[in-house]
């Protein structure tokens, strides 16, 4: 089924990987149904923990595929659906505000890690944001390019990148459209962490090897939503809210397991969703 996207899982990660190396991984339409019919596989199934988003060859995603972009200048701008891809992967009560052409991805309810294994640019950059986590190479390069192409700060990425950066590193990107390196992205903030390119993929399946061996995957869900939620919400309204879920949580197998695990000096054992 899939033509532009590699999809594997191997418990407890489920791994998509962009595979239009030829092109660097430029994004097409196809390439956007693909990643979202594979997260929705990834999200039912109880053998995944997390889910990694990364790049086949020597780099992440060139953004946007230029013939996509010559159709769009030459007035060619309907989608076109693709039946099989049909699916809507994520949480619809986490809000609207999470549910659009990517930021879907903000509402999938688990933790979803971006491997930027190089070059990242333009319309990839919004989508690797939408991502939860985002671990680099020390080969990747970062351009958001939109300035020196004639656009504007696109699919969100105006709300996204201050709320990770701040606003004066956001703009500081977005106006100069400047490239960065792995090192300067850490630095700021753009990328958890930046790793020797060799060490990139067996550091993030390390990290969700830690979460499912450690962590509640209920817990989980419920934190990422509380996070993206609580961005658009007042703290009072957020600390009350926080309240009401601890107390539901106090209800939940996985507490009981979580404290008895911890006496018992032994790794608990959550149920996966």
């Amino acid at each position: 089924m899939y033509e532009q996207i590699r999809y594997e899982v191997s418990d407890p990660l489920a791994t998509i990987t962009l595979n239009r190396p030829q092109a660097l991984n430029a994004w097409t339409t196809r390439m956007g149904a693909e990643v979202k019919h594979a997260v929705a596989a990834a999200e039912a199934d109880k053998s995944v923990v997390a889910i990694v988003l990364t790049g086949e060859g020597r780099g992440f995603c060139a953004g946007a595929d230029l013939r996509d972009l010559r159709d769009i200048s030459d007035g060619e701008r309907e989608a076109k659906a693709i039946a099989e891809l049909a699916a809507e992967p994520g949480d619809p009560s986490v809000g609207d505000d999470f549910r659009g052409t990517y930021t879907y991805l903000m509402s999938v309810r688990k933790p979803i890690l971006a491997a930027i294994n190089g070059p990242i640019a333009g319309m990839a950059i919004p989508i690797a944001l939408c991502c939860d986590l985002r671990f680099a190479s020390d080969r990747a390069v970062f351009t958001v390019a939109f300035s020196k192409r004639g656009l504007v700060a696109e699919w969100g990425i105006a709300w996204l990148l201050p709320r990770i950066v701040g606003p004066a590193h956001a703009l500081d990107l977005l106006l100069s459209s400047r490239k960065i390196d792995a090192a300067e992205a850490e630095r700021i903030g753009l990328v958890n962490r930046t790793l020797p390119h060799d060490e990139l993929l067996p550091h993030v399946r390390r990290y969700v090897e830690a979460l499912a061996e450690e962590c509640s995957p209920t817990s989980l869900q419920i934190m990422k939503r509380q996070v993206y939620q609580q961005l658009t919400r007042e703290l009072g309204p957020s600390e009350k809210e926080a309240i009401r879920l601890m107390v539901e949580s106090f209800d939940r197998p996985d507490f009981k397991e979580g404290v008895g695990s911890f006496l018992q000096k032994r790794k608990p054992k959550f149920s996966r969703i």
